[in-house]
């Protein structure tokens, strides 16, 4: 499974989890890290993200992703977002980002 693909100047990011049992806080940085890596590779950055979107384990666990989501998001330049709950892969993952972001 490729962890991004690039098409046409826009980069497609797979979904990212963080720590597998860690907190949501922990995961939600972890991934955010693993999205600022994977967009440096790609020739992009979080300010040119067009579409987050976020899958919880459970929307009780949302307050505490957004703060850490809140604090790293680009204020000049936010993506379009969208959050839900699903089951992921192990409920050792709290949290699951998917990206798509301008070249």
């Amino acid at each position: 499974m490729s962890q991004a693909v690039i098409h046409n100047n826009t980069v497609y990011l797979a979904g990212q989890v963080g720590t597998a049992g860690a907190d949501v806080a922990t995961q939600t940085q972890d991934c955010l890290n693993a999205i600022d890596c994977l967009l440096d590779q790609a020739g992009s950055s979080k300010s040119k993200m067009l579409q987050v979107i976020i899958w919880l384990d459970d929307m009780a666990n949302f307050q505490e992703m957004n703060a850490v989501y809140d604090a790293w998001i680009d204020p000049a330049n936010p993506a379009a977002r969208a959050c839900g709950e699903a089951k992921l892969a192990t409920p050792d993952y709290k949290v699951e980002f998917i990206v798509t972001a301008a070249v």
